[in-house]
């Protein structure tokens, strides 16, 4: 299908990784999906070239005297590009994981919420939780007038407000300035020489400014101007009317103050309500919103174990050290020794150990018949920590300390993360921390009917920022996240959510003439919400910009305006096209992708359910988040889906609930799980693996033949050849982690990092090794005439036939090739897996190890970022693994995955505070009866077409 030069991106010849010198042209201002087997080379074409390209030539924009701190980006493998727009790619690994990143700061509606805050707020008092007040100098003076006329007053200027000290230059200081009287806690004095107060008491002090008979005179009028002016510069914009008569005092301040108690707010500003500013965040936690407590349990595991015998963690068993000779002081002063068990130590020496204390004291020597004296200056083991935690500079004694601590809630915000004062700005009834806590849809609804609660002005002032905020919450309710709140953290995002909030952004930036790639924006969506997805990513199309997605789902591959499809397998064997142009032209290609489009493949529905080994585990009240006290019971033996709508508590209930019980009963893991009030069964397993999509390294270093442990294997069958055994070389010659084998210059890496300043860091390959990370001598060792850096370039298919004389190494490389992996090289780095690849990866070291038949494996979206037939190969992998007796739990929205099940467990009904409920379990078929849910509508069209369509 050919279009007009001008309205194309033209692509000639790209090599990029598995690219075969392609030419591809794409169709600007239209919705395209590129499609294909995973690790066919659909990434590559999109982010490796056409994102690659966009950015370098973006980068070459700058002048010469920039680009030097940005060093210069490497031209991707391709002959050229013509057509390409400003590029902005939205892929998953793009959020901050920064604990002061949330929902609200990426989407930007919490700054408009604190700008509508510091102008349209009302402010109450956190003392008496009256409204609070603000007057300028004429209406202080015109109400003194009014309420005093006739009466004797003295106008006073609060300088001190229940705070301990004795005060005496404070005092001296006044003095010098001309005043002769002060009020100290409500008694109006002279003002003497070397006068002071008692210090450990807490006293209000003012200065009298002025003492009159008000009356509505020109005189009196201007006295009462100067007085107030004065009053206001030395009380800080406070002052204090005291009625001589009376004795009553009132307040009047230029910022807002309480007319009842006199605290006062300073005129709020955006930062005001801001936690990443000095102005708005808590004290107590700097605006994280959580703090870090020493936990006595985890430094004193076990009472009953002395603390000779190392019953106090951090300190290990008995040596001779300053800190045991402290405990033995400590244990001469409260009569204890250091073999006696800690749960016999009195209560109040224990104390000394873990807070500290300071105390001198003697004790009779029976020996010598004489009286020792002895010091005890403890920091104590608690306050060790904290102080470690707090201000070491080492990343590895910051992490010690933060194993003997929980993570807690802060007492001083409640998790709000900012000071008291923000807290008491409230728009009809509620602070920005109640807003920013309720879910987006909650939130579209309290702005859709503020209007009718602001007054006349709030309402005129407001107009313009809830305008903006109604916007942008549209947006991220059109990309189906009505389930989140604003003050969700960014780290606990999917890589699907944080994709759609980008999304939402964008759309909401109204950009035109950009180019647009995504990577897989579907991950963690329930079919329900897919239509308004694809009507985000059209509504982005028709604004005039290009939109290229790279996709499996098939709803977006039917939505999208042309389609291009990579393949025809994947790794060495893909990297051409084999198919474009619109999806309907699609069908008529013999494409793995179009084969399982129009139903000439299918992946098929087992003929009958397994019906487990009768065990269950049952857990019961959870009510972690937004489940409400549900108690769900997952049967053994078989392979368990758990479905639902984004947001409908599915993690919670599995990732934070069921697996830290599990995780901490058979291996004493550390996580603590969301409240449950009990659960039984445990006793019919022996042992949980949770294999989900964090990457399986950070580092270059990471790849998939070391997280396996093949390559130790491997390194071990390079060190049995003949020349390596001459020359004396040990395994470790052959890792790229230590000295000796590895190529210094890089120092393993094969590739040299350099950093940018105002970018990400860049890898560029070393020029030393060229990128193959070994010496020449390490090199020269070869195996079936292969060195070892040749090893690490083969794909897993390569190396499945090459040692396939090797049991060892056998196994494990067709485990890895079991699972659809066949076409990633032994040695790509791990940053370069997508989330899907990283969860087969470990599925595979798994699968490599002896099961007993007893393991329940946890599996969370396995089919992010997989074609029909991979999960086709991944599904035949884990029934597998059901065959053999163990338990399989998949948490899913595919219903390629959902139909082949033995058992769903369904939550709902909605997303957020809507879900949390068990709406249905049982069979497929039997959920897909069931009208209350959403799950079952999209399964009846896969398990009963006919029905479907005769409806």
């Amino acid at each position: 299908m050919k279009f007009p030069n001008d309205q194309i991106i033209a692509v000639q010849g790209a090599r990029v990784h598995n690219l075969k010198d392609i030419d591809v042209e794409i169709p600007r201002e239209k919705l395209v999906v590129i499609t294909g087997l995973s690790g066919s080379g659909k990434s590559s074409l999109a982010f490796d070239t056409i994102y690659a390209e966009g950015q370098r030539r973006y980068i070459e924009t700058f002048s010469a005297y920039v680009r030097q701190f940005l060093g210069s980006l490497e031209r991707p493998d391709v002959d050229k590009i013509d057509g390409l727009s400003p590029v902005i790619a939205i892929e998953q690994k793009t959020t901050s994981r920064s604990p002061r990143s949330t929902v609200g700061t990426i989407t930007e509606v919490y700054d408009f919420l604190r700008l509508l805050f510091a102008r349209a707020s009302d402010a109450y008092s956190y003392n008496t939780g009256k409204k609070m007040v603000s007057y300028t100098d004429e209406q202080i003076r015109d109400l003194i007038v009014s309420d005093y006329e006739g009466k004797r007053i003295s106008i006073l200027a609060p300088v001190i407000r229940s705070r301990k000290g004795h005060y005496r230059e404070l005092f001296e200081q006044i003095a010098k300035q001309g005043y002769v009287k002060v009020r100290v806690d409500g008694a109006i004095t002279d003002l003497e020489k070397g006068m002071k107060v008692d210090r450990y008491k807490t006293h209000d002090i003012e200065i009298v400014i002025d003492r009159l008979q008000v009356a509505n005179t020109p005189e009196m009028l201007k006295r009462l101007d100067e007085s107030i002016r004065t009053a206001m510069y030395a009380g800080d914009d406070v002052l204090m009317i005291l009625e001589e008569q009376t004795k009553t005092p009132r307040y009047f301040s230029r910022d807002l103050m309480c007319p009842e108690s006199g605290i006062s707010y300073p005129v709020p500003e955006p930062n005001t309500f801001s936690f990443n500013s000095p102005r708005g965040m808590c004290e107590t936690c700097n605006g994280l919103g959580h703090i870090y407590e020493v936990n006595p349990g985890k430094i004193i595991p076990d009472p009953a174990v002395s603390i000779k015998a190392g019953g106090i963690a951090p300190l290990g068993e008995y040596k001779k050290s300053w800190a045991f000779k402290q405990l033995e002081t400590i244990g001469l002063k409260y009569g204890f020794l250091l073999e006696d068990p800690i749960d016999r130590i009195p209560p109040e020496a224990l104390d000394v150990i873990l807070n500290g204390g300071k105390e001198a004291f003697e004790v009779d020597s029976k020996t010598l018949g004489v009286r020792r004296a002895y010091r005890i200056d403890y920091e104590g083991i608690a306050s060790f920590l904290k102080s470690q935690f707090a201000d070491s500079n080492s990343v590895h004694i910051k992490r010690w300390a933060k194993g003997y601590m929980d993570k807690i809630t802060c007492p001083s915000c409640g998790g709000s993360r900012l000071r008291k004062e923000a807290l008491y700005f409230k728009i009809d009834e509620r602070n920005i921390a109640d807003l920013a806590a309720l879910d987006i849809g909650e939130l579209a609804d309290f702005f859709e009917n503020l209007s009718g609660k602001l007054d006349g002005d709030q309402k005129k002032i407001a107009a313009e920022v809830v305008k903006e905020i109604k916007t942008r919450l549209k947006f991220l309710l059109d990309v189906g996240l009505e389930y989140l709140s604003l003050n969700r953290g960014s780290k606990s995002l999917s890589g699907g959510e944080a994709q759609r909030i980008r999304l939402a952004t964008q759309i909401g930036s109204q950009l035109v003439g950009v180019l647009y790639i995504l990577d897989e924006p579907s991950i963690g969506l329930h079919q329900r919400d897919n239509t308004r997805l694809i009507n985000s990513l059209k509504a982005l199309r028709d604004a005039g910009n290009s939109v290229i997605v790279v996709e499996h789902d098939r709803d977006m591959i039917e939505a999208s305006d042309y389609v291009i499809d990579i393949g025809p397998r994947a790794g060495k064997h893909g990297g051409q096209i084999i198919s474009e142009g619109p999806p309907e032209y699609l069908y008529d290609h013999h494409t793995l992708t179009a084969d399982y489009l129009s139903g000439r493949k299918t992946i098929a529905i087992p003929s009958e359910r397994r019906t487990g080994n009768g065990a269950h585990i049952v857990l019961e009240g959870c009510t972690g988040n937004n489940l409400k006290d549900i108690t769900a019971s997952f049967p053994l033996g078989q392979m368990i889906g758990v479905t639902g709508v984004s947001g409908s508590g599915k993690s919670t209930l599995i990732n934070e609930t069921l697996y830290p019980i599990m995780n901490a009963h058979y291996f004493n893991g550390v996580k603590k799980p969301m409240p449950y009030k009990a659960i039984h069964g445990l006793e019919h397993i022996d042992k949980v693996i949770d294999i989900n999509q964090a990457p399986i390294g950070r580092t270059p270093r990471s790849n998939p033949a070391t997280y396996t442990g093949v390559f130790s294997e491997i390194r071990s069958l390079f060190t049995k050849t003949t020349e390596a055994s001459i020359r004396g070389y040990k395994p470790g010659r052959f890792s790229f982690n230590v000295k000796g084998g590895r190529c210094e210059t890089c120092q393993g890496g094969g590739l040299r990092v350099i950093e940018m300043n105002f970018l990400p860091d860049v890898y560029v390959e070393c020029e030393t090794c060229n990128g193959k990370r070994f010496n020449r001598e390490t090199l020269e060792i070869r195996y079936k005439g292969k060195s070892i850096a040749d090893v690490l370039e083969m794909t897993v298919d390569e190396a499945v036939e090459f040692f396939e004389h090797i049991p060892k190494i056998y196994r494990k490389l067709k485990t890895i090739q079991d699972v659809g992996l066949g076409y990633i090289s032994l040695g790509q780095q791990s940053t370069t897996l997508s989330g899907g690849e990283a969860q087969r990866v470990k599925l595979a070291t798994e699968l490599s190890k002896r099961d007993t038949g007893k393991t329940f494996y946890i599996l969370d979206e396995p089919t992010t970022g997989l074609h029909f037939e991979d999960i086709r190969v991944l599904m035949e992998v884990l029934h597998k693994l059901v065959d053999k007796g163990n338990t399989v739990l998949i948490i899913e929205h595919n219903m390629d995955v959902i139909k082949i099940v033995d058992y769903i467990i369904d939550i709902g009904y909605e997303g957020g505070r809507g879900g949390g409920q068990i709406v249905c379990e049982g069979t497929p078929e039997e959920v897909a009866q069931d009208t209350r849910s959403y799950t079952a509508r999209f399964l009846k069209r896969e398990l009963f077409p006919s029905e479907v369509i005769a409806n």
